[in-house]
C-alpha cells in the first residue's frame, strides 16, 4: 500500500524564524497518528503545508504521490484550530455547504452525528458556545470519506465529558485504509486511540514510533513519555 504522506528536507521559513527543519516523514494509510509538541513546535505549520495554506521553503511534501493542490483537496479532509463557519449560517446551511463543495460527503452521516450530539440543525452558528461550534465542524469533516485526515486540536474547546464522545465520532467515522492525524496538546485524553505518535520540537521530528513499541520499550505511557521529553 503506498504512503499516504511523504515529507522530504521539509523547510518552512518565516523571515528569521524556522518553523519545519529539514522534516522527513512518510506515512501509511489506516493509522490514527499523534503530532504531539508544545506551543510553536511547527504542528499548525505541517497541518496547514499539507493543505495547501503555506508553500514549502524547501524540500517536498506529497499526498498520495501528487503535491498539495486541487486534487489533493479532493482527499483530505481539515479541521483547523480555529472556527471559520460564517456566524448567519445555519447548521444545516453548513452541511448544505459541505455537501456541494465535497464529492465525499455523506449528508446522512452528518445527520446522525448531530442528532447523536443532540445538536440542533435549524441553529444558527452565531447561537453556539465555541464547543459546539467545534462539534459541528468535526462532523462536517469526519462526514467525508476521505484519504487524509488533519484535525487540528479536535478536543481542545470542549468539555472533558464531551471528548470521549469525540474521539470515539473519529475513530468510528473513517474508512480503514484512511489516515487521520491529531495535532493536541491534550495528549492523555487521546492516547488510548493513537496507534503511532511524532514528537515535534523546533520544527524537527524527534520521534516518529508506534504506540506499541514505544510501550514495550520505555515501559510507559505516550502522556509520561512526552512529559519527560517536553519537560512539562
Amino acid at each position: 500500500m503506498s504512503a499516504i504522506l511523504e515529507c522530504k528536507s521539509l523547510t518552512k521559513k518565516f523571515s528569521s524564524l524556522t518553523a519545519l527543519d529539514n522534516v522527513d516523514l512518510t506515512l501509511e494509510r489506516g493509522h490514527i497518528i499523534g503530532l504531539l509538541g508544545p506551543n510553536g513546535s511547527g504542528k499548525t505549520t505541517l497541518i496547514k503545508l499539507i493543505n495547501g495554506l503555506l508553500v514549502p521553503s524547501n524540500g517536498k511534501l506529497l499526498i498520495d504521490g501528487k503535491e498539495p493542490g486541487t486534487e489533493s483537496k479532493k482527499i483530505v479532509s481539515y479541521l483547523p484550530e480555529k472556527t471559520y463557519l460564517p456566524d448567519w449560517m445555519r447548521v444545516s446551511d453548513t452541511i448544505d455547504f459541505f455537501e456541494d463543495f465535497y464529492e465525499d460527503f455523506d449528508r446522512k452521516k452528518a445527520y446522525d452525528m448531530l442528532k447523536r450530539l443532540q445538536l440542533d440543525p435549524t441553529k444558527r452558528m452565531k447561537t453556539l458556545s465555541k464547543g459546539t461550534k467545534e462539534k459541528v465542524q468535526l462532523i462536517l469533516v469526519m462526514s467525508r470519506d476521505a484519504d487524509l485526515y488533519c484535525l487540528d486540536e479536535p478536543i481542545g474547546g470542549v468539555d472533558p465529558a464531551a471528548r470521549d464522545y469525540i474521539l470515539n465520532t473519529i475513530i468510528s467515522n473513517y474508512n480503514e485504509k484512511a489516515t487521520i492525524i491529531i495535532s493536541t496538546h491534550l495528549i492523555a485524553d487521546v492516547e488510548t486511540v493513537l496507534d503511532e505518535v511524532i514528537f515535534i520540537k523546533n520544527g524537527k521530528i524527534t520521534l516518529h514510533s508506534s504506540v506499541d513499541d514505544i510501550r514495550t520499550k520505555e515501559g510507559k505511557s505516550i502522556d509520561t513519555l512526552f512529559r519527560e521529553v517536553f519537560k512539562c
